[in-house]
């Protein structure tokens, strides 16, 4: 499907537009990606399977010999899949950029993190910018994917590639299409999630579009890389802020006496004009507890103030404290104190059924619970240890950890865990996703 964009002047293509849009068509194009995570690597498979040669770009020389095995280090990307394309040829990874003369296209799916002080980190998108400049050459079509502020395109990518003299909307295609993967969603990912794209001139959109249309189901063209890059933020600030009313919901239900999960329940029955969200631990991954704070960093170099961002920020940031505060009051009901009882954390991932870490409340929590005293283990089905500031942690078995420790605290609600058993041995436990919902017990508090 393709949802048409704005019109351009029918004339007859310059001459590497024409070229590029016969390879795309016969999928003789060469695919390129460079960054094969989470967002990279399903991009790069799905191309495989739509018939095009694709290589992907990785300065992790162990991702790339284990893609090369033809073995996946992505859930969302079995082995099954992977390893027939491996095999076939269509697909293969190298850490030598120098590849990107032989190639058509090449997405940039890098991470884009924020610094300790909220604003972008941009130095991956640099460093690949760079290295796409020394290997420029007429009828590329390059994609940035990775979530950044508005007019990092053309302000950021633009400027270096234009070093070489060649002209973007003639010698080269440059667009932004931003990735919208949800890892471990079972109904959506990348061949069917619509795929918004802007390009810098409406030739590069043509170009964009085009491209995606040969392995993604739906294509969305606009106007402008800034309205694609704008897309982007504006939904994961949606999310964001309104999981912090969730938040913020949790915390006066709390003080109220209210069970805010029964209050969301009820409130979601309206079949207009409402739309369930709801409170957790923190927020986690890649995307929503960052993407935001690029938007309000940008808005404050425009002059203006983002408010509801960094209110909903501050918010969802003081969960893991809140989680604490009652991890302590729970202690207290039973007359334990924090320092020196055993906590045991029931999931670390940011969110259920996958092994994904990045940015999870998991960490912030096991960090406080240390910091006051406490012995803390975890257990995880998908996360076999973790990394913090002083070192490793090895998870642990569910079971005995469960009945050793002082009280268990659910901080991701993975659904192959055996709740009833965790409340038939746990002394104390603490529910921060509703997970307990079907169970009635005594030892069990919510958030």
């Amino acid at each position: 499907m393709w949802i048409e964009a704005p019109a351009r002047h029918a004339a007859a293509l310059p001459h590497f537009a024409e070229r590029l849009k016969q390879r795309i068509l016969n999928k003789t194009a060469k695919v390129g990606v460079i960054g094969l995570g989470y967002v990279g690597l399903p991009l790069a498979v799905e191309f495989a399977r739509a018939g095009f040669d694709v290589i992907g770009i990785d300065v992790q020389p162990a991702k790339v010999a284990q893609l090369n095995s033809g073995l996946s280090y992505i859930k969302d990307v079995s082995d099954d899949v992977l390893a027939p394309l491996v095999r076939s040829g269509k697909l293969r990874a190298t850490a030598d950029f120098s590849i990107i003369t032989e190639l058509d296209t090449l997405d940039i799916c890098v991470p884009t993190p924020l610094r300790k002080t909220k604003d972008p980190d941009m130095s991956f998108v640099v460093s690949a910018t760079a290295e796409i400049a020394k290997y420029l050459h007429p009828g590329l079509l390059v994609m940035l994917e990775s979530t950044t502020y508005p007019g990092t395109t053309d302000e950021l990518l633009l400027p270096k590639l234009r070093e070489s003299g060649h002209r973007v909307g003639e010698d080269f295609f440059l667009c932004f299409s931003p990735e919208r993967v949800d890892p471990g969603n079972p109904d959506f990912h990348t061949a069917n999630i619509p795929k918004v794209v802007g390009g810098i001139t409406p030739l590069c959109t043509e170009m964009g579009a085009l491209f995606y249309q040969q392995a993604l189901e739906t294509v969305v063209p606009v106007s402008s890389t800034r309205v694609a890059e704008m897309v982007k933020l504006l939904e994961n600030t949606f999310r964001m802020i309104n999981i912090g009313l969730a938040n913020e919901m949790a915390l006066m239900c709390n003080r109220m006496g209210i069970n805010v999960w029964e209050v969301i329940e009820a409130a979601a029955t309206k079949p207009f004009g409402f739309m369930p969200f709801y409170p957790g631990p923190g927020l986690g991954g890649h995307c929503i507890p960052i993407d935001p704070f690029y938007l309000s960093w940008k808005s404050r170099e425009a002059g203006i103030e983002a408010r509801f961002i960094e209110l909903a920020g501050y918010i969802n940031g003081q969960m893991p404290e809140h989680v604490v505060d009652r991890i302590q009051g729970a202690l207290n009901d039973v007359q334990k104190p924090v320092r020196g009882s055993h906590v045991h954390i029931v999931g670390v991932a940011y969110k259920r059924d996958i092994n994904d870490v990045r940015e999870s409340p998991a960490l912030d929590i096991i960090h406080l619970l240390r910091r006051l005293g406490a012995f803390v283990t975890y257990s995880d089905p998908y996360v076999p240890k973790i990394a913090l500031d002083d070192g490793e942690l090895q998870g642990q078995d569910l079971f005995p950890a469960t009945e050793q420790a002082d009280c268990v605290v659910i901080v991701t609600d993975h659904t192959n865990v055996d709740y009833h058993a965790i409340v038939e041995r746990g002394k104390v436990i603490f529910d921060t996703r509703n997970a307990l919902k079907e169970i009635r017990s005594p030892k069990i508090s919510k958030l």
